[in-house]
């Protein structure tokens, strides 16, 4: 099932020029508007001062999209909570009746695969949920990775996840979790987890050397690359870490679960710490573009080189 895609995308995609996916599911649920179409308009600008095309994945009108026009990036924008949250398992069901939603990695990674585009920047990916031991509460974004072909570049998993259970599971499904210029896994608003990576690569180049190795030999699945949030913008690990903890109490007493617990989340951290918290995720998105853009224009050197 092809995507629609936008001219610009359908152009480079054709020339065999490089192409990022980016998800809509930051624009509809990851901050408040206007801030949320500020930073949509700012990822792709950051993709393209890189000599990169964007493609802002979505579902319209019961259609995967690669590439959205400007008048649709405000749509989703101005709707926001308003807009289902689409993952994988609600995409047959969306596109069957006709609907739109905004796609999160997992469904961005399904769109992007469609679409023939291999590198997709986000901000953090989903994980399993502090106490999913008992609750089996873990993002579909996990078993995406291990099943569909696309490079993810993201600053680790959002903090409030169990980050060491997430890499455990990362690890029994095979997925390559790749540190860029850091040998420890980053927590979202932090540099550092305190959870070590067995892998480490330095430049664009050597990620995307990598990306053709890696789906020479299984062809089947993703890779993680670990961007940590650049220093300047960084939040240090025990201060987030106790605000992350009241924002859970603020959740757990409100009944607060499933699909409405990580926007529920984010939203009340960024309250507690007076908006400290949005700007650290702008930064790091924009942040995981600029890479995103550069292995993608590495990726598309290499496979012209084959």
């Amino acid at each position: 099932m092809k995507p629609v895609l936008s001219e610009e995308v359908a152009r480079a995609l054709s020339a065999g020029e490089a192409v990022l996916a980016l998800e809509s599911t930051i624009i509809a649920h990851g901050m408040p508007y206007p801030r949320n179409l500020e930073l949509a308009r700012e990822l792709e600008a950051a993709a393209r001062a890189e000599g990169v095309v964007p493609a802002t994945c979505a579902v319209l009108n019961g259609k995967m999209h690669a590439g959205l026009s400007e008048s649709e990036l405000q749509w989703f924008a101005q709707n926001g909570p308003d807009v289902p949250k689409l993952s994988r398992r609600d995409m047959a069901y969306a596109l069957s009746q006709g609907l739109n939603g905004a796609t999160t990695v997992a469904s961005t990674m399904m769109v992007a695969a469609h679409a023939g585009i291999r590198i997709f920047s986000t901000g953090g990916i989903g994980g399993a949920h502090r106490g999913a031991a008992e609750t089996m509460d873990v993002s579909a974004d996990l078993q995406e990775l291990s099943r569909t072909p696309v490079a993810v570049i993201s600053a680790g998993a959002k903090a409030i996840l169990d980050l060491g259970l997430t890499l455990e599971y990362l690890e029994t499904m095979g997925v390559p979790v790749i540190g860029y210029q850091t040998n420890e896994f980053p927590a979202f608003y932090s540099r550092c987890s305190g959870h070590g990576l067995e892998h480490r690569l330095d430049t664009p180049e050597e990620l995307a050397r990598f990306l053709h190795t890696q789906w020479a030999l299984d062809p089947g699945g993703g890779v993680l690359i670990a961007n940590p949030i650049p220093h300047a913008h960084a939040i240090e690990s025990d201060a987030i870490e106790q605000t992350i903890s009241e924002a859970l109490d603020l959740a757990q007493s409100n009944g607060i679960k499933g699909k409405r617990l990580t926007p529920f989340l984010l939203s009340k951290i960024e309250q507690l710490t007076s908006g400290k918290s949005l700007d650290a995720n702008c930064a790091l998105a924009l942040n995981n573009v600029r890479l995103g853009a550069q292995v993608a224009l590495a990726f598309a050197r290499e496979k012209s080189n084959q």
